[in-house]
């Protein structure tokens, strides 16, 4: 028995240096080198200041901007509070919680009369990112709150509507903080 705990030991410290110590630095050496914005969180900087990350969605409440997805986070948009709610479509807390998105929408947005796009939340409650259509039913608040025409904030949203991951998987999509960002330097705020 003592013959069979020595190499099980030795293996046991060769597979944790391995597995515990040498791949992962190798890994995340390789992603420093290759993907150093997207591994240290694809934070994003303005005069030297950070403001959020285009991979977490931001809690924007104010007219003049647009706002992500609703999150089941809260309006914090807590990443350590990230999942969703697991609520069936017959459940009574996911049919009043979409009530008040539609009231809260609509409230938000009066000049938009067209179906709601998007108030169910992602599968995260974090998603950074919004449906060219979602933008688009924003626009004339964003517009009028600005005191820019709507032609403009269109153009905006076209500027920054990404196809497709790889050019099939998922779907067109505008993020947020980078449109809002846009928004501030080609019309800032009053």
């Amino acid at each position: 028995m003592l013959k069979q705990l020595g190499p099980a030991f030795r293996m046991t410290l060769v597979m944790t240096a391995l597995t515990g110590l040498i791949y992962p630095g190798v890994v995340t050496g390789l992603c420093q080198l290759l993907f150093h914005h997207r591994a240290n969180g694809s934070l994003i900087y303005v005069n030297g200041q950070e403001i959020g990350s285009t991979l977490i969605a931001q809690g924007f409440t104010k007219p003049e901007y647009f706002h992500p997805r609703p999150s089941v986070a809260g309006n914090g948009y807590d990443p350590t509070a990230s999942g969703g709610s697991n609520y069936g479509p017959t459940n009574q807390k996911l049919i009043d919680r979409m009530k008040a998105s539609i009231d809260a929408f609509r409230k938000e947005n009066p000049d938009y009369k067209g179906p709601i796009p998007a108030v169910t939340t992602s599968a995260s409650g974090l998603d950074p990112d919004l449906s060219p259509a979602s933008a688009e039913a924003q626009a004339a608040r964003v517009a009028k709150a600005r005191g820019v025409s709507l032609d403009q904030v269109r153009q905006l949203i076209d500027q920054g509507t990404e196809g497709p991951t790889l050019g099939f998987i998922g779907e067109p999509r505008v993020n947020v903080l980078k449109l809002n960002l846009r928004l501030d330097q080609r019309f800032p705020r009053r």
